[in-house]
């Protein structure tokens, strides 16, 4: 009797595996799909617009964290200080739920491009990553307008929104594109991540909680 129920329930578990793999090959279509197809970013200023010819290819809005140190000031005093780039997941919404698509962080640009600086910074530069192939942007800020001045950044108080333009991208070990050919990152729509207005110790640190919607750009074919 209970090997006929440790067998029913072996058959449940495939079953229920099975089905989670197939669910996940449809959310991997269907993001794929997405991401092949004309993203509409809203207008922006001219400090964090891509130049003409880029065309946005994907979206994702990012979850995550901006952290901070403090340190003494040349006043004899203390402030926050950022001691790191923020660090988030960035979902799609597939079958409205939230779902996974790219991580950001830092990392040493293992595959930097001509506009990459030389040498490349060994304290690594902002990176994203895609959840579903593993290929890779590097990409370095060139533009920003600070929180609540533009209909694109409305959250006053929050971190600025920016335009980063890619300095390496990199495949992934299977070939995977889909952040392979990324040219420019816009962050708009911050909410959150603005350094504390607490005061603090020396060495003290914080993550200050941030969203934001991040838009990737290609050469327009």
């Amino acid at each position: 009797m209970t090997h006929a129920v440790d067998q029913g329930t072996k058959i449940s578990q495939v079953r229920t595996l099975l089905l989670a793999v197939v669910a996940l090959g449809c959310a991997l279509g269907t993001v794929t799909n997405s991401a092949a197809q004309s993203v509409t970013p809203p207008a922006t200023p001219a400090d964090i617009t891509p130049p003409a010819g880029q065309s946005a290819f994907l979206v994702g809005h990012a979850v995550g964290s901006q952290g901070y140190t403090c340190l003494p000031t040349n006043n004899g005093g203390t402030a926050w200080s950022t001691s790191a780039r923020p660090e988030a997941t960035l979902f799609t919404d597939v079958f409205g739920t939230p779902f996974q698509i790219i991580t950001h962080f830092a990392s040493i640009d293992e595959n930097p491009n001509k506009k990459a600086p030389n040498p490349v910074p060994l304290s690594g530069n902002a990176t994203w990553q895609s959840s579903l192939d593993t290929s890779r942007v590097w990409a370095v800020a060139t533009g920003k307008i600070d929180a609540g001045t533009d209909s694109s950044c409305p959250n006053a108080g929050s971190i600025p929104c920016l335009l980063l333009q890619s300095i390496g991208n990199q495949a992934g070990p299977s070939g995977g594109k889909l952040l392979a050919k990324a040219t420019f990152v816009q962050r708009l729509n911050t909410n959150g991540g603005a350094a504390p207005t607490t005061a603090c110790s020396v060495g003290q640190t914080q993550l200050v909680p941030y969203t934001a919607d991040y838009f990737f750009f290609h050469k327009r074919e």
